[in-house]
C-alpha cells in the first residue's frame, strides 16, 4: 500500500517534544536502530536527556536563514503499511524514499494523531534508521492515524500517512468445538446410568453455548448443562430411553458459530419372545417355533438362548446361544423323559428378564416300545429350500472381519453356494462358509473396499433351489 504525502507538522522545541512523547505509547523498532545507512538491525539506545529538536521544513521563508532546496531534502517514504495489530500493539513498516537528498539520510520520524485531535505527536524522540516500528501499551478502543517522514540534516522531507486509521480492539478468536474421540460414534448407555458429556471448546472472548435435543430445547427437569471457560458439560443423572437421540452443541460468538452433534442411545434388556410352540416330536427330536419380542430394548437383538429341562430333575440346560432364527430342532433327547423348553431373547444389555416357555411337555418314547398302528403312513418331510431368515445389508470397516447370516429350511439337506456379484466364491481363501442346523454363515476375512458388492446365498436340493441377496459396503474409517 503506497501512502499519500502530506505536509510536515511545524517543528517543536525540546520541552514540547518531551511532553508530547509522554502522551503516546511506547515505540519499539522492529529490528533495532543502526548506524547511519543501516536498515534497522541494531538496537536504538534509549535517550537519557531531553530529545533534540527534529528539523522540519519551514512553512514560510525565514528572514535570517534561506529555506533548504528540494535537492537537500529526502523524498517521502514508500509503502507505509500496517503489518500486525493486536489488542495492545500495532506494527507498521515502510520502504526508503526514492531520493535521499544531497546531504544523506539521518533516519525516520514516526508521528501519531488520535481520532478527534488536530496535532501530530512524535512517537520516537529522535530519528531512527529502522523501517519498521512497533507501538506497545495501547489501550482498547484507541483509534489513530500514523505518518512517517525521512529526515536529513537539512530537515524533514514530505510525510506519508496511512490510508486508514488504526483501531485497537479486542481480538476475536472464532469458536471451535473439539469432540472427544469416544463421542464421535453413537454413545450407548443403559437405562438408569448417568450420562456425563464433557465437550471442550475454544474461542475468545468466551462464546455462548446452547444445547438442543433432536432440534428442540432441553428438558431442564431431566438434563442439566454447565458451561465453563473451556468446556460445556451435559449431565443426566438417570438416563431413560426417551433421552436417546441427537444432541447438538452450538457455540456462538459475534456472528460466528460452531456446531457439534453427539448421538446417544439408551438401551435396556429386551422383552421375552412370545408364542413359543412345540410343533412336533419324533424319535429323539423336538421342533420349536416362537415369535420375536415386541420390545427389543431400543437396540437390535443379538439372538436367542434356547434351554431344555427334563421333568425328573427340573434343571435347565442351555441348548443354543445367540441363535438367530425363530425356529429350531432340539435333538439328542433321551428316550423315556419328558421335556419342557424355554427361550430368552438377548441384546447388548444381556438376556431378557423372563422367558417364553412351552405349555405342553415333549414326551420322548423309548426305542422298541413304540407300536406302529396298522396302515401307518410315514410322514414325508421332504421340501424344497426356503429361507426363513434372509440376508441383511451390511456395512463394515476395512481390516475387521465381518460375517453374513441367513437361515434356510430344506429336506434333504441342501447344498449351499455363496456368490459375490453372481460369481461363485467357493474355494477362495478369503472367505469361510459354514452351515449348521440351517444357519448359513459367510465370514469375510479382513475386508477391503474391493470386497464391497452384492453377496448371494443359494440353497439347492433335488426338490428345487432358493437364493437371497444382500449388499456389503466396506467403508474406510474417517481420518481425524
Amino acid at each position: 500500500m503506497t501512502g499519500k504525502s502530506t505536509p510536515e507538522a511545524p517543528p517543536c522545541g525540546p520541552e514540547e517534544s518531551a511532553s508530547a512523547s509522554a502522551k503516546v505509547p511506547t515505540a519499539e523498532p522492529s529490528g533495532g536502530a543502526a548506524a547511519s545507512g543501516s536498515t534497522g538491525e541494531e538496537q536504538v539506545p534509549t535517550p537519557q536527556g531531553p530529545a533534540p529538536q527534529v528539523p522540519a521544513p519551514p512553512t514560510a521563508p525565514a528572514a535570517s536563514k534561506p529555506a533548504p532546496s528540494n535537492a537537500d531534502l529526502p523524498g517521502a517514504p514508500l509503502l507505509l503499511a500496517v503489518e500486525d495489530v493486536s489488542d495492545s500493539s500495532v506494527t507498521v513498516s515502510w520502504e526508503p524514499p526514492e531520493t535521499l537528498g544531497r546531504l544523506g539520510l539521518q533516519g525516520y520520524v514516526l508521528e501519531l494523531r488520535r481520532e478527534g485531535a488536530s496535532e501530530w505527536v512524535p512517537v520516537n524522540a529522535r530519528p531512527v534508521m529502522v523501517t519498521q516500528q512497533t507501538l506497545r501499551n495501547l489501550a482498547l478502543g484507541d483509534k489513530f492515524l500514523l505518518r512517517v517522514a525521512a529526515v536529513s540534516s537539512a530537515g524533514a522531507g514530505p510525510a506519508v500517512v496511512l490510508d486508514q486509521p488504526v483501531h485497537i480492539q479486542k481480538i476475536v478468536e472464532a469458536p471451535k468445538i473439539r469432540v472427544p474421540r469416544h463421542l464421535r460414534q453413537t454413545y450407548i448407555r443403559q437405562v438408569g446410568e448417568t450420562v456425563n458429556l464433557q465437550i471442550p471448546f475454544q474461542g475468545n472472548p468466551k462464546p455462548k453455548a446452547s444445547w438442543t435435543h433432536n432440534g428442540h430445547s432441553l428438558d431442564t427437569q431431566r438434563v442439566s448443562v454447565r458451561t465453563g471457560a473451556q468446556d460445556s458439560i451435559l449431565f443426566i443423572r438417570s438416563a431413560q430411553r426417551s433421552d436417546s437421540g441427537c444432541y447438538e452443541l452450538t457455540m456462538q460468538l459475534e456472528g460466528l458459530e460452531a456446531k457439534a452433534a453427539i448421538n446417544i442411545l439408551v438401551i435396556e434388556k429386551p422383552g421375552a419372545p412370545s408364542s413359543l410352540r412345540l410343533l412336533d416330536v419324533w424319535g429323539c427330536n423336538a421342533a420349536l417355533e416362537w415369535t420375536p419380542p415386541q420390545d427389543t430394548g431400543n437396540t437390535e437383538l443379538l439372538g436367542y438362548t434356547v434351554q431344555k429341562a427334563d421333568k425328573k430333575t427340573g434343571q435347565w440346560f442351555t441348548v443354543l446361544e445367540r441363535y438367530h432364527p425363530t425356529s429350531c430342532i432340539i435333538s439328542d433327547l433321551i428316550g423315556g423323559n419328558s421335556y419342557s423348553f424355554r427361550v430368552f431373547s438377548e441384546n447388548l444389555c444381556g438376556l431378557s428378564a423372563s422367558a417364553a416357555s412351552t405349555k405342553e411337555l415333549a414326551h420322548i418314547q423309548k426305542a422298541g416300545n413304540v407300536a406302529k398302528p396298522k396302515g401307518f403312513v410315514e410322514r414325508d418331510f421332504s421340501e424344497a429350500p426356503s429361507f426363513t431368515q434372509p440376508l441383511a445389508d451390511h456395512t463394515s470397516t476395512p481390516g475387521y472381519s465381518t460375517q453374513l447370516f441367513c437361515s434356510v429350511r430344506a429336506s434333504p439337506k441342501p447344498k449351499i453356494i455363496w456368490m459375490k456379484n453372481r460369481v461363485d466364491i467357493q474355494g477362495d481363501p478369503k472367505y469361510r462358509a459354514l452351515s449348521e442346523q440351517g444357519v448359513c454363515t459367510l465370514e469375510i476375512r479382513k475386508p477391503s473396499p474391493f470386497d464391497s458388492g452384492v453377496y448371494t446365498c443359494k440353497a439347492v436340493n433335488v426338490l428345487g433351489e432358493a437364493s437371497v441377496d444382500c449388499r456389503l459396503e466396506v467403508k474406510a474409517s474417517a481420518t481425524h
